[in-house]
């Protein structure tokens, strides 16, 4: 196999969770990889487990929160690698919090650079080549906590109701040149990030099948995807329900977990 005319997929937040499942779904379908997250050896190890070779991935050590270490990430994945032809922006984190917390403000920040700035971040060594080229896919993962805010969870919901709107924007800005801006809504995906949850969590879905559906979704050039499918029409359900009985159906749930002091 020529693994120099398979395309490319540049992926934040590979080492596990949603990322990593589609790190893996990706090279299933012949792509080459060009990995990202914090704990790069970790990365490495995993990719060395699969049978990867060099040739086929490439591991980057950055935290999305570092703005010049993820867009030298980028860089180098172009000039070791290609202009990938899909960029997933996938690096999160989730972490509940309460307003009244000063120390929580910080647990704010921190999503916020994560889920949002490190998005952008993530995106910015590839958008301009992509649309010289004409073609390219960048892939913003939000979730359907961006749609209405939960008690106990406003950082994580903020960001992701964020992140939609950012990837709107940036769908419209890039549709001219012909790159395509696909938002990824999981609901429940069984993850580390997930295991800890304290509320039931309908629709839950093993990371696997969720990787098979985004891909779907992404190779489709999909523009706005909630996976799976049910959790589409709670949110909208969710959506259209007066504050009133919102507030009442949420006012006893369990919250998020904080952060441990």
């Amino acid at each position: 196999m020529n693994t120099q005319a398979a395309p490319l997929v540049f992926i934040t937040g590979a080492s596990s969770g949603i990322g990593q499942a589609l790190a893996l779904r990706f090279a299933r379908a012949g792509w080459r990889l060009a990995l990202v997250a914090r704990r790069g050896a970790e990365l490495q190890a995993w990719a060395d487990a699969q049978g990867l070779t060099g040739e086929q991935v490439s591991v980057h050590a950055a935290d999305v929160r570092d703005v010049p270490a993820i867009v030298e990430a980028g860089r180098r994945c172009v000039a070791q690698q290609g202009l990938p032809d899909v960029v997933v922006a996938n690096a999160g984190i989730s972490i509940g919090m309460e307003t009244a917390d000063f120390d929580d403000l910080e647990v704010m920040r921190a999503t916020f650079e994560t889920n949002n700035l490190g998005m952008a971040a993530t995106f910015h060594p590839f958008v301009a080549a992509m649309r010289e080229r004409g073609s390219g896919c960048l892939v913003g993962i939000a979730s359907v906590a961006g749609i209405r805010g939960l008690p106990g969870h406003g950082a994580y919901c903020a960001s992701k109701a964020a992140a939609i709107s950012y990837c709107e924007s940036l769908r419209g800005e890039c549709a001219p040149s012909g790159v395509k801006v696909v938002t990824i809504l999981p609901g429940y995906i069984d993850t580390p990030l997930t295991r800890g949850n304290r509320y039931s969590m309908p629709f839950l879905m093993p990371a696997d099948a969720f990787a098979d559906r985004a891909y779907a979704a992404i190779v489709a050039g999909d523009s706005y995807r909630v996976i799976p499918w049910q959790m589409g029409w709670v949110v909208k359900l969710l959506r259209l329900l007066p504050n009133a009985l919102f507030d009442r159906a949420f006012a006893k749930r369990q919250r998020k977990r904080r952060q441990a002091r």
